[in-house]
């Protein structure tokens, strides 16, 4: 069946742009020289007119993947309003399903914007003291009266110098092109709600697509139909055949419903992923930093043991981090 080579090809092209994505938006939580590496073996592959685009975008500072975040969700609720919307209010579907899309976007474009714009916790001479005051030295990942190479800064417990940014952050956990600013102390309790708020977005526009797809089969009465094939043989209804049906009839509907449920696992795992660092008082860097060590799954325990302070109280940290900032406020 054509369109499922089509559909195929369609799943293989979202695979290796999650690949991408996960290059890039992970390039500051694994190792770093792995990841420059892959990343110099992409340029080679570019036309030269772009390779000075593509080392700007992942060297420094930049807006467009900022401004492709805002396009792919554009394209989303272009098609979700455009289509989707209309035929699901013919259906007279509940309106409550209808508008919680726009809802919940509303919601995590405006964590979105606290994560560009919220200093995550940059160092500099003014806060240098206070900052080392908060977290005690666990001399396995972090020791006392290192300075950083780049800033001339003593290095606070749990910190980490990016390269993007130009700068060392407090409590740092990566830095992640998508927001174009570091995750850090300050932000990443916007963060951890952008990615759940982007999560339930996709959920609910794809549950409102499975929605409006199973009302057009139950309405069209599709699984008790018969079709007669070319030798003149009746069949009953197939799977694949209604999934080509609905394909053909709404091509963009379908294509839009394969990314998002891609999109939804990848975010979910993540999102998970995030929540359990924050309740065991872990960053992303660290965790990393653990797996890579000769000693692995010791250096982690010991780690996320010296600074975790029960579920509660690191949740706490999370959602009021001025409460462990108090000389610098």
């Amino acid at each position: 069946m054509d369109f499922l080579w089509l559909f195929t090809m369609y799943v293989v092209f979202l695979l290796v742009c999650v690949s991408v994505f996960c290059l890039l938006s992970g390039r500051s939580m694994s190792n770093s020289n792995r990841i420059s590496n892959y990343a110099e073996m992409v340029s080679h592959v570019l036309p030269a007119w772009l390779q000075r685009y593509y080392h700007r975008a992942l060297q420094t500072r930049s807006r467009a993947f900022v401004i492709l975040h805002l396009i792919l969700d554009a394209l989303v609720f272009a098609e979700y309003s455009w289509e989707v919307f209309g035929y699901c209010w013919e259906l007279e579907l509940k309106w409550l399903y209808i508008f919680l899309p726009y809802a919940l976007i509303t919601i995590n474009l405006y964590y979105f914007y606290l994560c560009c714009v919220t200093d995550p916790g940059t160092l500099t001479r003014q806060n240098e003291v206070s900052y080392m005051q908060v977290y005690d030295y666990d001399d396995i990942m972090f020791h006392r009266d290192r300075r950083c190479p780049t800033c001339q800064l003593l290095k606070p417990a749990r910190s980490k110098h990016c390269s993007v940014c130009k700068g060392c952050v407090q409590r740092f956990d990566h830095h992640c092109v998508w927001v174009n600013n570091c995750v850090g102390a300050f932000n990443i309790r916007y963060f951890l709600f952008y990615l759940l708020s982007l999560t339930l977005a996709a959920v609910s526009v794809a549950g409102v697509i499975t929605a409006f797809l199973l009302q057009v089969v139950l309405l069209s009465h599709m699984m008790t139909a018969a079709y007669i094939d070319v030798e003149g043989h009746e069949h009953l209804m197939s799977i694949a055949f209604i999934i080509q049906h609905l394909f053909l009839t709404f091509p963009r509907m379908v294509f839009t419903l394969g990314f998002l449920l891609i999109l939804v696992l990848l975010l979910g795992g993540y999102s998970c992923f995030v929540l359990h660092l924050c309740l065991t008082n872990q960053t992303t860097n660290e965790w990393c930093k653990a797996r890579s060590h000769s000693s692995g799954t010791g250096l982690l325990s010991k780690s996320a043991k010296g600074y975790s302070r029960g579920r509660v109280e690191n949740m706490r940290e999370i959602f009021q981090p001025h409460t462990y900032y108090k000389k610098d406020r």
